[in-house]
């Protein structure tokens, strides 16, 4: 490239005097980046997973022989009838170094490494894969402990992307390292340089609900999916006995409702077991579980849709569940269980400036509704505030769903040949989560009017929404 003084001396306008002697080592003594007014190139560097990890992949050989026994009972149960006790020994001789072996060397192909765009994850023994994870594109990054990584001291790093079906993740890194690498990924999507995204660390959180163990226990007791699976678990099985005295078939369906009754008890306080949630400049983080540990985020801007769900048995104590609809994100409880006043405390920092409306501020539909569905035609009712779209359903279990303007993809409206007969009609409120939000059994007009005013207000909304940015 031709310097600044040659190219005007060629076009005939003299070049400019040069600078004093005496600058020239204060220029010299400047670092390079600073006279130039650009950075150091990046160099990523490749780093592999925990040690640990291929005690984690060598279990997958001896998957494969569990799978094709429990594919064939009757074939393994005749193979194994044939085992000596010398055959067995050789078979566990070769089958555990294999098994060590693949572990070692599907951990030893795996690298990872962050890039000035991107996040590079490659894998694969015999056929390699190679993800490509754009940091603006990466909305939650989870930090999991299992119980046998808790001992180990490893966690594993899980990434909602945005169009992606199902989460990348890294598994297993120290959990030091493990904190320390999501903290710069979320640094590098909010926009901080690369040679200073590792220095920022992880956002301090400050804790806005904890939910205590003894609320979330009576809480399960009071909850009618519960006891229900624990009757069925309970009645089924003697019934099938009396009719069909197989004890298979007794196992086969008894099993599954034992199975069913504890996740819906024991499996859920085990999972919601010490949930707490903080807010922090990344977003809403969530930390849960009693043998699992969990840390979850909710992304800032990618809530489209809060439901504040209050079962039969809650309203005494006022208490309500919060659940989420987040855009590309598995995350889908943000409270187990709280006072409903606390609750909305933790709904108003989801979604800032937006207020609950009450139980007395929802419109019900009108009565001759009931044709259409008697008696629950009652638990249905609508609010829209300036800021959200509000749907109410359901009788024993009320359900009130917050959809605020700008979430709003699609708006329809929907009438059946027996609405049509009375004058109802449904409005469709379709969000970026692949869901939708139902206004049912409403007045023909009054639903055209919501039609028009909702698609207005959405447009109007997306125009003020805030940056769906990290750290914003």
């Amino acid at each position: 490239m031709t310097s600044p003084g040659v190219e005007d001396g060629a076009r005939g306008i003299p070049p400019a005097p040069a600078e004093p002697a005496a600058a020239a080592p204060a220029a010299a003594a400047a670092p390079a980046e600073a006279v130039s007014g650009a950075r150091p190139p990046f160099t990523p560097t490749e780093r592999r997973l925990h040690p640990v990890t291929p005690f984690r992949r060598a279990w997958a050989p001896v998957a494969v022989v569990v799978g094709w026994a429990v594919h064939d009972p009757d074939q393994a149960q005749e193979q194994l009838t044939r085992l000596t006790t010398t055959t067995l020994l050789i078979a566990l001789a070769v089958l555990v170094p294999a098994a060590s072996l693949y572990g070692f060397l599907t951990w030893w192909f795996t690298h990872f490494s962050v890039t000035e765009s991107e996040l590079r994850i490659r894998t694969g023994l015999l056929f390699r894969r190679a993800a490509h994870i754009r940091l603006e594109r990466i909305q939650a990054i989870d930090v999991s402990r299992p119980l046998l990584a808790r001992i180990a001291g490893v966690a594993k790093l899980r990434l909602d992307v945005v169009g992606a079906e199902k989460k990348d993740e890294l598994a297993f890194l120290g959990e030091e390292e493990a904190r320390a690498l999501r903290a710069e990924l979320l640094a590098r999507a909010a926009g901080f340089a690369p040679e200073t995204a590792h220095e920022v660390g992880e956002a301090p959180a400050r804790e806005l609900l904890r939910v205590p163990p003894r609320e979330l226990a009576i809480a399960l007791a009071l909850t009618g999916a519960t006891w229900g699976a624990l009757v069925a678990a309970l009645v089924v099985p003697p019934l099938l006995w009396l009719a069909t005295h197989s004890v298979w078939t007794v196992l086969a369906t008894g099993l599954p409702l034992l199975g069913a009754a504890g996740a819906s008890s024991a499996g859920r306080f085990v999972g919601e077991y010490d949930w707490t949630v903080g807010e922090s400049p990344d977003g809403l983080r969530i930390d849960h579980g009693l043998l699992d540990r969990t840390h979850e985020t909710v992304p800032p801007g990618r809530v489209q849709t809060v439901r504040i769900v209050r079962p039969l048995l809650w309203r005494r104590r006022d208490w309500v569940r919060v659940e989420l609809d987040v855009a590309g994100s598995a995350n889908s409880v943000l409270v187990p269980v709280a006072p409903r006043e606390a609750a909305e405390a933790v709904v108003a920092r989801v979604l800032p400036g937006v207020s609950v409306p009450s139980e007395a501020s929802l419109s019900r539909p009108p009565r001759r509704a009931g044709r259409c569905v008697p008696v629950w035609w009652r638990g249905q009712g609508i609010a829209v505030t300036d800021t959200v779209f509000a749907t109410r359903h359901g009788l024993l279990r009320r359900s009130l769903a917050l959809v605020p303007h700008a979430k709003v993809q699609s708006v329809r409206l929907t009438q059946g040949p027996w609405q049509r007969l009375w004058g109802l009609a449904d409005v469709h409120v379709d969000t970026g989560a692949d869901k939708t939000v139902t206004a049912r059994l409403r007045d023909a007009q009054e639903a055209a009017g919501l039609l028009r005013a909702q698609a207005e207000r959405s447009r109007t909304g997306r125009l003020d929404a805030r940056p769906d940015r990290w750290m914003a």
